[in-house]
């Protein structure tokens, strides 16, 4: 059935009545449209914005129209007469599986085209009346006196009115916590879950502890031995406190992800055992009557909880920040890790920065004459992906296994970095404290990322200069000589898309950074290197010590050695990606087009004028600018939620650099001195 149809705005409750009762009963008992369109009265344009609905006018017309209210309690008991809602309640806004893509998929297809229940069920009901995904959000700011009072005024059951428990609303949600509490045994003795917690394997499950004093519970309801729970039920005092067992449970496992890493495959198990305790808990709160109005008050929040379990069912953002955030931790806590290198105090620290970015430059200009030269192989857009792609990746490899330092590879590491000082400083420090250290601390990073550009854009511009004219001097051939005019004018933020293709290459920084914690976190959590270690053939081979050496390196470098090798293969595809899609698509890196400018003037005989060298010049400032800001904007705000640090703290946190600044403005380019 459709009811979505000619929306009609009602002026008052008794129209919508007066269309929908004739001869005294509504049009068709098994027709929603009556429903629907009571709920469409009071259903608000933007729910957010109104701070409170009130069911006055519904209340007030069924006081006053005795007939109407008759007539509507047996309508609203026919269409929620034996529908069921346990699987609903088991499975609505839960993970089903533990692949995240797949679940992804799953609720955009869902989006797209939603599922439909059977008729026979509450689900059903629900998905054509409160159809709209921020439906609970308006039903939730109705006060709880009045929806007890509509309650009264038709004459509601609770649920707790049936024998034996053997069907209705208290049957449906016995049925739904057996599904959950066998869910949660299951899923919690897989392997990849105990090898997080490998204290608890010689104890007993809490999950099974817990199942069998809920089916204790069940059994004696469904027996009619009691109607409800009282809280100082013995069972369920027991079961409160294994219930809290497995919440520890749970959270010792995501503490070890710091000792064990985790994977996004384990995180989601992890969250589906999480969500379901969660719902758990509601769950059992339902059970419970302490006092005679909590029949009622339980009965309305069972109804609210189901309306909203059925809107946000499908919710992406939701999955995806669950999903991610633990992980996103780990990576994060590994670029921190990584990023305190780049960060420099001293002026002796300083200025081994700086020769460290000469070394980086120093790569980079035989990267730049190595792809002039590439490009004047004779092969497809694809050959040439190839080979732009191992050129950058060998030269990134080789500057990262030397220990020097590509100025734009920091700021995806040093985001984290801050974000990690911010937190401690959270928890250890006033504000103004950690503002002020916080200041101190950008200083010290600015000024490191400074000389790092200083570094890398001088020695790439000097040895490429260099080496193209070695190549002209010993062959008499000038490589840039058709290609110069390119060359210069893509290095000019006026003249080219230069900027928007520094963005992207900011982008591909910043995915270089998480692929670098990624391959970290999930090595550690499939303990890649103990088996390198152990294993017997390398040993047999190269004898305990050296297998045990090579671990320890790869262990140090080999996350990083992957993150370089796709920043490369990044770097040297997008072009012809974009000659694929038919897109400008192209990188701008401040280091390479410092060392294309020095090609593209030689190719020119040197013969620029000003203006094109002041564009130039300043397309190196820009470039850098976007290569720094989005790569370190998207990891300060990967790092901030991950450690879930409001995002308004970033505004104290530009006031305290801002007011360093002024007091110290030679600090964020040089070192103080002693």
């Amino acid at each position: 059935m459709n009811l979505i149809r000619k929306q009609i705005a009602y002026k008052s409750i008794n129209e919508i009545f007066e269309k929908y009762i004739i001869d005294n009963q509504v049009v068709s008992q098994e027709n929603l449209f009556f429903l629907y369109e009571l709920v469409r009265y009071f259903r608000p344009k933007r729910p957010k914005a109104v701070a409170n609905i009130t069911l006055r006018p519904l209340l007030d017309h069924l006081i006053e129209f005795d007939k109407h209210r008759t007539i509507l309690s047996d309508y609203l008991k026919n269409i929620l007469l034996d529908k069921k809602f346990h699987l609903m309640v088991s499975d609505a806004g839960i993970l089903q599986d533990s692949d995240f893509l797949y679940e992804v998929r799953k609720r955009i297809s869902a989006k797209i085209l939603p599922y439909q229940p059977q008729k026979d069920t509450l689900e059903y009901v629900l998905n054509q009346v409160f159809y709209k995904e921020n439906d609970f959000i308006w039903i939730n700011k109705i006060p709880l006196d009045e929806l007890v009072e509509l309650m009264e005024i038709l004459n509601g059951e609770d649920i707790y009115q049936f024998e034996k428990a053997e069907n209705g609303a208290l049957s449906e949600i016995l049925y739904s916590m057996g599904l959950l509490t066998q869910r949660m045994s299951g899923r919690s003795m897989d392997t990849s879950i105990l090898n997080m917690i490998p204290k608890y394997n010689h104890l007993e499950s809490p999950f099974l502890g817990f199942e069998n004093e809920f089916l204790e519970i069940e059994s004696r309801l469904r027996k009619g031995e009691i109607q409800f729970v009282n809280s100082n039920d013995l069972n369920y005092k027991q079961m409160v406190i294994l219930y809290n067992q497995c919440v520890e449970l749970v959270k010792h496992a995501y503490k070890n992800s710091a000792v064990f890493g985790i994977t996004l495959k384990v995180n989601q198990s992890l969250l589906r055992i999480r969500q379901q305790l969660d719902r758990i808990k509601i769950l059992m709160d339902f059970l419970v009557v302490d006092k005679p109005q909590d029949r009622l008050t339980n009965t309305i929040k069972l109804s609210l909880k189901l309306i909203e379990y059925n809107c946000y069912k499908n919710n992406i953002s939701k999955l995806i920040s669950e999903s991610t955030h633990v992980v996103s931790y780990e990576i994060t806590q590994y670029t921190a890790k990584t990023g305190e290198h780049y960060i420099t105090e001293t002026a002796k620290e300083y200025f081994s920065m700086f020769k460290a970015s000469l070394g980086a430059g120093l790569v980079v200009g035989f990267l730049c004459i190595f792809k002039v030269l590439l490009s004047k192989a004779d092969t497809s857009d694809f050959g040439f992906a190839f080979l732009y792609s191992m050129n950058y990746a060998f030269g990134f490899i080789v500057i990262y296994l030397c220990g020097f330092a590509l100025a734009t590879k920091q700021p995806a590491m040093t985001a984290a970095t801050i974000i990690k000082a911010i937190e401690e400083g959270r928890k250890n420090q006033s504000a103004t404290e950690q503002h002020s250290a916080f200041a101190i601390l950008f200083a010290r990073l600015f000024r490191s990322q400074f000389i790092a550009f200083v570094g890398n854009v001088i020695m790439a511009f000097a040895v490429g200069l260099l080496l193209i004219w070695l190549i002209d001097s010993t062959t008499g051939i000038n490589i840039t000589d058709t290609k110069w005019p390119t060359m210069i004018k893509d290095s000019s933020p006026v003249h080219s898309l230069a900027i928007f293709h520094a963005g992207i290459a900011g982008v591909f920084l910043f995915l270089s950074g998480i692929i670098s914690g990624n391959v970290s976190n999930k090595n550690k959590h499939n303990q890649v290197y103990y088996r390198i270690q152990e294993n017997p053939i390398l040993k047999s081979a190269f004898g305990a010590f050296k297998t045990a050496k090579l671990a320890n390196w790869l262990e140090k470098k080999w996350s990083g050695i992957v993150s370089n090798f796709w920043f490369g293969v990044f770097m040297g595809s997008t072009h012809s990606i974009g000659i694929f899609l038919g897109l400008n698509l192209d990188i701008r890196h401040i280091t390479f087009v410092s060392g294309n400018i020095a090609l593209g003037a030689y190719g020119a005989d040197f013969q620029l004028p000003a203006i094109t060298w002041f564009w130039c010049f300043m397309g190196i400032f820009f470039v850098g600018f976007m290569n720094f800001i989005v790569s370190f904007g998207l990891s300060l705000s990967l790092a901030l939620r991950s450690r879930d640090i409001p995002l308004i703290e970033i505004f104290s946190l530009q006031k305290s650099v801002w007011k360093h600044f002024k007091k110290r403005p030679l600090h964020f380019f040089f070192p103080p001195g002693k």
